[in-house]
């Protein structure tokens, strides 16, 4: 599943297409979303534990992003951005389908939080920079990947931190999240196509072709104990965090 549909010179229309049709249920647990849903506490728990890290913040404090601004690149309904708020972070959301804006918008206004939600291609938006940059689930539905990184690269200030995660290209990934995920119907036809799928070694050649250093990967891996969790295993899903050398 994806929070992808970033515009960029770099997106297919088709992704957009597809992710802009799942709009109307993306907040719903257990709707054509409902694996996002399972993914986000795993990726917020990541996400702030690099946030205390990165600023040698309070761990103890409930705003750790106070003060800062953030910003999701193909941000869907705004699962990610709406934690970041309640983290203290201003908060900007970039999508490439205007459905996913538009639901993004209302949910926000629903619960009482304030994100600048914005449609279409990131770089021409104008937005600056940014002390945090995310991008959940996106890379792997980009066309030019170079082009891509190079573009959340740009919107990352001095000093700031960005976040990542992406599934694996690995036979384990080829049959779980392609095969059986969608056989199942625990996402959508036609969500992922394993080919698009980067390495970690690619992804780290790709963040260095940009000015940014990668971190360690961490893996997102499934058991029937634990379900999705952070990991050493690496064969489906990884996370990183990226900063300017």
């Amino acid at each position: 599943m994806s929070d992808a549909t970033v515009a960029n010179a770099t997106i297919r229309p088709s992704e957009a297409a597809h992710f802009g049709a799942l709009a109307a249920d993306w907040w719903d647990p257990k709707g054509s979303s409902a694996m996002l849903h399972k993914l986000n506490p795993v990726r917020l728990a990541f996400i702030r534990e690099a946030i205390d890290l990165h600023w040698a913040g309070d761990i103890r404090s409930v705003k750790p992003l106070a003060g800062k601004s953030a910003l999701d690149v193909g941000c869907g309904a705004g699962l990610l951005c709406e934690p970041l708020a309640r983290l203290g972070a201003s908060v900007t959301g970039v999508d490439a389908a205007a459905e996913n804006i538009a639901a993004a918008r209302a949910h926000c206004a629903g619960v009482g939080l304030e994100i600048d939600y914005r449609h279409g291609e990131l770089s021409a938006l104008g937005l600056g920079t940014f002390d945090l940059v995310t991008s959940m689930e996106v890379i792997e539905h980009v066309a030019d990947k170079q082009a891509f990184v190079a573009e959340l690269a740009s919107h990352l200030a001095p000093g700031g931190l960005m976040v990542l995660s992406t599934p694996n290209r690995t036979a384990a990934s080829r049959t779980l999240l392609v095969g059986a995920a969608e056989a199942v119907g625990a996402v959508p036809k036609g969500t992922h196509h394993w080919d698009d799928f980067i390495t970690p070694d690619e992804l780290r050649g790709l963040l260095a072709g940009a000015g940014l250093a990668m971190s360690d990967p961490k893996g997102i891996a499934f058991s029937v104990g634990k379900g999705l969790h952070l990991s050493d295993n690496l064969a489906l899903n990884y996370i990183v965090t990226a900063r300017k050398d």
